[in-house]
């Protein structure tokens, strides 16, 4: 049997025939078509998933996700082939999502507010076999489906031949574009999918008293790996939430008993102003997509009696890599500790891996230790000219420059590609961001780098002001105390808002345009 003791340490069993038992004896699916087979055998008529129209039972669920196979067979996918969604927030694309797997096919999500170039990009990318289009989707292609007839499919769906892939078979793609503006297609297998949800229902002691809100857009792999597929792994409730405003969020919360919700820290910091909103039976809030200052913690828990849970993602990985422990415990500065199924160390500029607790660039492996040991492996490759290129061999590199300790606790600096080099010195955008963000005017902020002919890159500020106009001298003297002078900031914008994308993290390829003219070094 494996449990989680009082002190958050988690135990786990060794099954012959699945790998790992895992939370509560749970066992780790064999492939994601059998991830609701548990609750289905024992509690059927539980309730698996609660959207805008609707909720479904487990029974439900699988019926529908047998329908959706049935569907997608008869418009001809095969295992290995592509199936797009650019769908809302609903009941529909889990069951999509659960059909694609059952006939071995690959699951990649198309963002509904990406423009009609972007969602063509992605399309070109994974050349899919079909496209669910939902009412946002701007592509017109051949291969799109449109509500109306893939409800009349699935209605009337003979059932599919039930196809078992292989645990390493690619199951999902996922889009990143890290720094360089364009989109990368990452292959995930269903091993890696089907893990992350594991190892959080067995370190966190999870069960089916568990009600899992998200409201990211589900088009995007990381969330519903952290949602119908970690919930299915508790025998819990995918509460999957259509509201992203600071009032919707609270709405869904408080209605529908979620006990764990999984925020942008931009929606941390608009709950934290309303400290009258009831969040009901909330347990566990969950901070990621970008950093989370310090005294954004505070300030959340001050106004709802909550220690947001800060976690450290990655899309190769894929999702969390590490996450605050559950209750109260956090390290000023840190992003939780590493996930027991992965080994994350700081490598310098040599790929030599570093002693615990010192600065370089945080790379991911699996853990070659421990009852996770060789669980994890590296994505299967980028998907691109009809093939998947694999990884290169070793540890993957995050681009992330930070520490892990020798308890585990992993804190990130900066983006190794973002560091600013002002006159020879590194200076690191999150260092100065984190400094800024405690001023009482500021509601967001960006730093990022200006050219420079003398110093070659000088440093900027984009600001969101949190009510009053900025008062920049002000705010320089406020880094001033704080930083190095010259990672002090030489040129402030004020901005209504920050460029953000789905996840709610800044888009960083977009903020020198936001950066006044006027301002520059050298201009009047």
């Amino acid at each position: 049997m494996s449990r989680t003791d009082a002190g958050g340490t988690s135990q786990y069993a060794h099954d012959g025939s699945q790998g790992l038992t895992a939370g509560r004896g749970r066992a780790v699916p064999r492939s994601i078509a059998e991830v609701l087979d548990a609750s289905l055998a024992a509690r059927p008529h539980a309730t698996a998933i609660e959207a805008a129209s609707g909720a479904w039972s487990y029974a439900e669920l699988d019926d529908r996700a047998r329908r959706a196979a049935g569907a997608l067979w008869s418009l001809g996918v095969r295992p290995g082939d592509r199936v797009a969604a650019c769908l809302p927030n609903d009941l529909d694309i889990v069951a999509a999502f659960h059909g694609t797997q059952r006939i071995g096919a690959v699951w990649a999500g198309v963002g509904e507010a990406l423009a009609a170039g972007e969602q063509r990009e992605l399309h070109e990318l994974c050349e899919p076999t079909v496209v669910l289009a939902g009412p946002r989707c701007r592509l017109s292609s051949p291969d799109c489906v449109d509500p109306d007839r893939w409800s009349r499919l699935v209605a009337s769906a003979e059932p599919a031949p039930r196809v078992e892939p292989a645990l390493d078979a690619p199951a999902g793609i996922a889009f990143t574009s890290g720094t360089s503006g364009h989109p990368k297609a990452v292959v995930h297998s269903q091993r890696n999918l089907l893990l992350p949800g594991a190892a959080l229902v067995a370190t966190r002691g999870w069960g089916p008293e568990l009600r899992k809100g998200d409201s990211f857009p589900l088009t995007i792999l990381n969330l519903m790996v952290l949602s119908t597929l970690l919930t299915a792994q508790a025998g819990g409730c995918s509460v999957v939430m259509d509201r992203r405003d600071v009032d919707g969020v609270a709405d869904w919360i408080s209605a529908r008993r979620v006990t764990v919700w999984n925020g942008a820290p931009a929606q941390l910091y608009d709950l934290a102003a309303r400290p009258h909103l009831d969040l009901g039976p909330l347990q566990e809030v969950w901070s990621g997509g970008g950093d989370t200052p310090d005294a954004l913690r505070r300030a959340f828990t001050e106004a709802h009696g909550l220690v947001p849970r800060v976690t450290y993602g990655l899309t190769e990985a894929p999702t969390v890599v590490s996450i605050d422990p559950p209750g109260d415990e956090w390290r000023p500065g840190t992003s939780g500790r590493v996930l027991p199924h992965y080994d994350v160390a700081a490598y310098d500029d040599e790929g030599r891996r570093l002693p615990a607790g010192e600065l370089g660039e945080l790379r991911l492996s699996g853990a070659t230790a421990g009852p996770w040991a060789d669980r994890w492996r590296p994505m299967l490759g980028f998907r691109e000219r009809g093939g998947v290129r694999p990884p290169e061999p070793g540890p993957v590199p995050t681009g992330d420059v930070g520490t892990v300790d020798g308890e585990g606790w992993l804190t990130v600096l900066d983006r190794k590609k973002l560091v600013i080099i002002r006159g020879g010195a590194n200076v690191y955008p999150l260092e100065v961001e984190r400094v800024i963000a405690t001023h009482p005017d500021v509601a967001a902020v960006a730093v990022c780098a200006v050219p420079d002919d003398r110093l070659g890159q000088r440093v900027a500020a984009v600001v969101r002001s949190a009510g009053p106009p900025l008062d920049v001298e002000a705010l320089t003297a406020h880094c001033r105390r704080e930083l190095s002078p010259y990672k002090v900031p030489e040129i402030w914008s004020q901005v209504d808002a920050l460029p953000l994308n789905a996840m709610g993290k800044v888009q960083r390829t977009r903020l020198a345009e936001l950066v006044d003219p006027r301002r520059r070094p050298g201009t009047a």
